[in-house]
């Protein structure tokens, strides 16, 4: 059976949305994209590197694929994530059957994502971690699904956007690693109780 890791950027107010680019989804009318931009340094980036290194595949809902490995895949600059993103196994969860995954080592996951998820958890044997996907993130956690979240808390407040967590029960989590960065982030392993 596999575990599922979650690894998210946040603000302090818990929004999820857009950390990279001003452009990235400004759905309801987000005007603070990018807002993460400004906080990576050394310990941040070595962190990104350790977790893209380690094996296991890749989990993303529909468009949050077709943006990250859109934005990577044509990205001109060197940087240690393109050819980490292109190499792993990705899964692909669509409510749309005819989602065509365009990149190398893609897999479509179709229908309901729990229970795509689901089986695909119980059938193969490996570490699968989700990277942003906030809606995939709040169904599968709602579910019960995850079990390992990675936040990198940043020293801001948004105000609004989209949150990570959204309605759903109460769950206890146990903090395995806590590693403050030079510019306020911290990053939290949290593993779910139980």
């Amino acid at each position: 059976m596999s575990t599922i890791t979650v690894f998210e950027s946040v603000s302090l107010d818990g929004v999820m949305q857009a950390p990279g680019r001003a452009d990235e989804d400004t759905r309801n009318g987000f005007a603070h994209g990018g807002w993460s931009n400004g906080y990576q340094d050394d310990i941040s980036m070595g962190f990104a590197a350790e977790g893209m290194t380690q094996d296991g595949a890749l989990l993303f809902g529909r468009r949050t694929y077709e943006d990250l490995l859109g934005f990577w895949s044509a990205a001109s600059f060197e940087n240690p994530f393109s050819d980490v993103l292109t190499r792993k196994t990705k899964y692909v969860v669509s409510r749309d059957a005819s989602t065509k995954p365009v990149y190398p080592n893609s897999h479509l996951l179709a229908g309901d994502a729990p229970a795509t998820v689901k089986r695909l958890r119980d059938g193969v044997d490996l570490d699968l971690t989700i990277l942003g996907s906030g809606e995939l993130v709040r169904s599968l956690h709602a579910a019960g699904l995850i079990d390992r979240y990675i936040l990198l808390i940043h020293p801001i407040v948004l105000g609004s956007g989209t949150s990570l967590f959204g309605p759903a029960d109460r769950v206890d989590l146990d903090l395995e690693r806590a590693l403050p960065t030079t510019t306020g982030v911290v990053i939290a392993s949290y593993r779910v109780r139980g």
